[in-house]
């Protein structure tokens, strides 16, 4: 008995299309993971940044309940919304997939800023706020420990304030 080629290619097209919307689901889940972690990851961020300035100028002890622990926390959090956003990067069409596509030339403003600048600088980022912690952890006076981090980390969310898609993120 042979099968009819009519049913077999109306199931890859119906099969191709729910893999699509999968994808689309996916990217949608991840994308609006990313922004509201974005204003966790802020928050947090300059609560650290806050605590470690008001430290070094008030001349306080370095805790681990509170200045540890608050600096920590941001640091992971950065880390996961990196993971988050490179995911995204890969899986969204205005990251990789714009740049293969129109090339760099091709790109608008708005789209170089989501595309390269965006993800480029946020790196950076991150790697500035480890830096900080591992500095930190080297050093026993809490004064050097509350400047190391309210550099490092006020660096490091400075560079995220400066590439933030503002346009998009705000709408």
């Amino acid at each position: 008995m042979h099968k009819n080629p009519a049913n077999r290619q109306g199931f890859f097209v119906l099969k191709s299309l729910f893999l699509a919307l999968k994808i689309y689901i996916m990217y949608e889940t991840i994308l609006t993971l990313h922004s509201y972690l974005a204003y966790i990851v802020l928050t947090i961020l300059i609560l650290a940044v806050v605590n470690a300035i008001s430290g070094l100028i008030g001349n306080k002890l370095f805790t681990l309940t509170k200045d540890f622990r608050l600096s920590l926390f941001a640091l992971i959090l950065t880390h996961i919304q990196l993971t988050i956003g490179l995911i995204l990067y890969f899986v969204s069409p205005k990251g990789f997939n714009a740049i293969q596509e129109l090339g760099m030339g091709g790109l608008t403003p708005l789209a170089r800023l989501v595309a390269v600048e965006h993800p480029f600088i946020n790196i950076i980022a991150v790697v500035l706020i480890t830096i900080g912690w591992s500095k930190h952890k080297k050093v026993m006076e809490a004064k050097r420990k509350f400047k190391l981090i309210s550099i490092f980390y006020g660096l490091g969310l400075l560079f995220l304030f400066s590439r933030m898609p503002w346009a998009q993120w705000l709408n």
